[in-house]
């Protein structure tokens, strides 16, 4: 389904804004250099870990001129399983972001601890996704990172 049939299910148009790009790089950075302090829980860590993840995705969502409509169930699943159409991330990578959302869900909702490899996973995928979005950003928007 392409971005536009999601519109007013899950979807709605916005035009895309060089400040909030910025703002969304800043804030995944902080929440990046946060996942990498070994001093606090490894649920600490792939929380901030898993922030940065939607942060950056939101941030690719909206350079396309999409956001996702927060009053509808669904929004992080959204965000993870578009970034193959918003900066054509592989499928493979799609997978594994979607599987930390899975993690997270049982995470919030159960109170299971979560193993120091699948945190480690997250800080590896949130360090690795702002890169891609980055040289997406640049060779197809670089009008939003002015």
């Amino acid at each position: 389904m392409s971005l536009k049939n999601l519109v007013g299910i899950s979807l709605e148009t916005i035009e895309p804004d060089p400040v909030v790009v910025q703002r969304f790089l800043a804030a995944a950075k902080r929440n990046i250099a946060d996942s990498q302090v070994q001093a606090v829980s490894l649920e600490t860590r792939f929380d901030a870990a898993y922030k940065a993840i939607m942060q950056i995705a939101n941030l690719a969502l909206q350079a396309n001129g999409y956001r996702t409509l927060t009053s509808r169930p669904g929004h992080h699943r959204t965000l993870i399983q578009v970034l193959s159409q918003t900066i054509g991330l592989n499928s493979q990578t799609v997978i594994v972001l979607d599987a930390l959302r899975k993690q997270r869900n049982i995470l919030d909702y159960s109170g299971d601890s979560i193993s120091a490899t699948t945190a480690e996973d997250c800080v590896q995928q949130a360090e690795s996704l702002p890169v891609e979005v980055s040289h997406w950003l640049a060779r197809e928007k670089p009008e939003l990172l002015e």
